[in-house]
């Protein structure tokens, strides 16, 4: 049909005509954006081929296992009663640039290195006895810690020669298991208990105490560092909080998903007294600042103090002492309230409306019980990606062999020149006969190899795997977005509620998404993406330049940053009501997007009053229920309250905040999933009510779908009801 003379034209486009065939999401629709749609293929496809290249040549024993010098992994056989690597001579990894950093990257420090079953936890050094001809020197050394090929019993070595040759270590200190390597755990009151005959050689006590004083504190790791990465002894503790709680945590859960349905379900009825008592709410809080500025204002009449006396300060109190600083606080609130009474007294008709869609969304959802378990699809879905995403990265960081070369730990013993760094070994075969002048070389691992096409690519390929992964979690949501949007559209199309509404609508919804608009919705996850990745490398290049201290530099990223974090919030809102367009009328996502925005865009302040109310109702709810469960689980967890006949002691637990945690953590997620659901349903019933409006006028021929209450407010009615 044209457009009617008698209709205004508009800038934002001409509204919706009447379509007699038009009852809800349309079922005769072809697929959008096929180009978008096979590139979105290709890339899935290179991203299962780059994780299949990923397993193939990575390794995550490397992060995962630490190993011995000779490159055999320490907690698998055939050291699987050995899940520790010791290192004979710590000082020497102070040298590294990191030794944290190495150790977790599987690196080695320049010193011999063994599988042992439990980290040494005292302070030990040789005695000068050991060094004595013919000494036993199974009474001095510690066979457990000695190159598992040593047998002290029966070798011909000197301790000299075992000392050189580093077979076993000639001190060690307290250490502790992190991650599975024995590092330094020296406190402040570790160095009290250092035993009287404790020294390195060719130190005194006191000097001893002093290096490891420094190397702990400045060249090493600190005690509180060593304790806050005491990783195993934590998580063990941690595993036996949950053991012993999990059942009250499913509890918490399952109160948190009760009170989001109560909420939901007393939004159907109590709409309109939340949203008033919410309104009233902050116009009280406006008049109480008010009345308080005023108040401040006449105590300080005879002030003396001036904002010229004062000056510039860092000090807020001192300016709260100031007359006028009441008097411009005063004002600001003044000119806050009466905007918000005009906006209440010209905008009570739109808020109506909103409340009115608020319990239509409730009737909605009510109608299809089936639309709150959605959200556990999309997270399985997410989950997957998350999943698949950090195996890959861990595969890809861990590719390439190892590999080895023949190094002098100590190029002042003997005559090391022929060593030059560079010399392959292997550090299962190696022999240290083969070098006689040096007898400190050893067959140490240096890095993995970064050759050939796949190594040299690794870079490339984890770029790759973050944007392809960015790009199917948006395109998981999208899906969410649209399926969702068609079934709440199907409720709102169907003229007598709820016999007219279609059977299985979110499944139908489901598979319309899949089988015609994949490119559709891998189109705006993909406009999505790029801006996510822009922010990323402003990111990146904001923490690299940070340490210039450029005001300037610092002002436009800044800029930068704010910028295309406002991009991708627009974008948000606009790929939402695209998706939900898509689902009801099937066209591509530039047409969806521009009709979406245009539709929305001619009624702009019906807009803003009811995405504000319904945000900032929802947004009370989720703290609501939220902040209930919390505090209902530090009370429970750290003892406060009791459950009578309970065998649950809050005593017991080692850390009371994780189970604490788990459950607000979760709280969040499932009251975030009922909620999105339920925002969802708005936004959807609001297009559509707005579509309503303008396709019909209430005649026989073209009656409103919309809900009586609705047409009540904007008094409006049907002439005749439709047969």
């Amino acid at each position: 049909m044209g457009k009617k003379k008698d209709e205004p034209s508009s800038e934002y486009g001409d509204p919706a005509q009447y379509d007699p065939t038009f009852n809800g999401p349309i079922h005769n629709r072809s697929c959008t954006d096929i180009i978008c749609c096979v590139l979105f293929m290709l890339v899935i496809t290179g991203y299962m081929v780059v994780g299949i290249l990923a397993w193939l040549y990575g390794d995550p024993r490397h992060v995962l296992y630490p190993r011995n010098s000779t490159g055999m992994y320490c907690g698998i056989a055939p050291n699987h009663d050995k899940p520790n690597v010791f290192y004979f001579n710590i000082l020497q990894c102070a040298t590294a640039t990191n030794i944290m950093a190495a150790a977790l990257q599987g690196l080695q420090c320049p010193t011999t290195q063994i599988c042992v079953k439990s980290c040494p936890s005292d302070f030990w050094s040789l005695n000068p006895l050991a060094y004595q001809p013919k000494a036993n020197l199974s009474q001095y050394f510690n066979q457990d810690l000695c190159v598992p090929w040593l047998d002290l019993s029966t070798t011909k070595l000197s301790a000299s020669e075992i000392i050189s040759k580093e077979f076993c270590p000639y001190f060690y200190t307290p250490t502790t298991s992190v991650l599975g390597r024995c590092l330094p755990s020296l406190g402040t009151s570790s160095y009290d208990n250092i035993p009287p005959g404790f020294q390195l050689p060719g130190l005194t006590t006191n000097q001893t105490v002093n290096m490891l004083k420094n190397s702990t504190s400045g060249g090493l790791l600190s005690a509180d560092m060593m304790n806050s990465f005491n990783a195993r002894d934590v998580g063990v503790r941690i595993f036996a909080d949950f053991a012993s709680t999990w059942q009250w945590i499913v509890l918490g859960l399952v109160i948190a998903m009760l009170a989001s349905l109560l909420f939901l379900l007393l939004l159907r009825f109590l709409a309109a007294i939340l949203v008033w008592v919410l309104i009233i709410g902050v116009l009280a809080v406006g008049a109480f600042g008010i009345w308080y500025c005023y108040n401040e204002y006449t105590l300080l009449a005879n002030s003396p103090v001036t904002y010229n006396n004062v000056g510039f300060t860092t000090n807020v109190n001192v300016y709260l002492q100031i007359r006028d600083t009441w008097l411009a606080f005063l004002i600001i609130l003044c000119v806050v309230e009466g905007l918000l009474l005009l906006i209440l007294i010209f905008l009570r008709t739109r808020i109506l409306i909103a409340i009115a869609l608020i319990k239509e969304s409730s009737k909605a959802v009510g109608y299809m019980m089936s639309t709150l378990c959605y959200p556990i699809v999309t997270f399985v879905l997410l989950l997957v990606c998350v999943s698949y995403w950090g195996i890959t990265a861990l595969y890809l960081a861990t590719s390439g062999a190892p590999v080895y070369n023949v190094v002098a730990l100590n190029a002042s013993q003997g005559d090391c020149r022929s060593i030059t760094g560079n010399q392959t070994c292997d550090p299962l075969a190696f022999n240290s006969t083969l070098y006689p002048t040096c007898p400190s070389a050893r067959c140490v691992f240096i890095k993995y190899n970064t050759e050939g096409l796949f190594q040299r690519n690794i870079f490339n390929l984890q770029i790759y795997n973050v944007i392809a992964f960015l790009w199917c979690v948006n395109f998981v949501i999208a899906l969410g977005h649209c399926t969702l949007a068609g079934a709440f559209a199907s409720y709102y199309w169907a003229f007598h509620k709820p016999a007219d509404i279609p059977a299985c609508p979110l499944v139908s919804s489901f598979m319309r998404a899949l089988r015609y608009h994949v490119g559709s919705l891998a189109f705006g996850a993909l406009i999505l993406t790029i801006i996510q990745v822009v922010r990323i490398i402003l990111e990146y290049i904001d923490h690299k330049c940070r340490a210039a201290q450029n005001p300037c530099g610092r002002f436009l990223m800044c800029c930068l940053k704010c910028c295309f974090w406002c991009l991708e919030k627009f974008i948000k809102f606009l790929n939402r009501n695209a998706y939900i367009m898509i689902a009801i009328y099937g066209k591509n996502f530039c047409v969806s997007a521009k009709n979406a925005f245009l539709l929305l865009m001619r009624n702009i302040l019906r807009v803003v009053v009811l995405d504000k109310v319904t945000d900032l109702l929802l947004f009370f709810g989720k703290l609501l229920v939220v902040g209930g469960i919390g505090v209902l689980a530090f009370f429970f967890f750290s003892g406060k309250i009791q459950v009578p006949g309970s065998l649950f002691r809050a005593s017991e637990l080692n850390y009371y905040w994780m189970p604490i945690i788990t459950v607000v953590v979760g709280a969040y997620l499932i009251t975030h999933g009922f909620f999105s659901v339920y925002n969802m349903c708005v936004d959807t019933l609001f297009l559509c009510f707005l579509e309503d409006l303008e396709r019909n006028d209430g005649s026989a021929e073209k009656p409103y779908y919309m809900s009586k209450n609705l047409m009540k407010i904007l008094n409006k009615k049907n002439k005749q009801p439709k047969k």
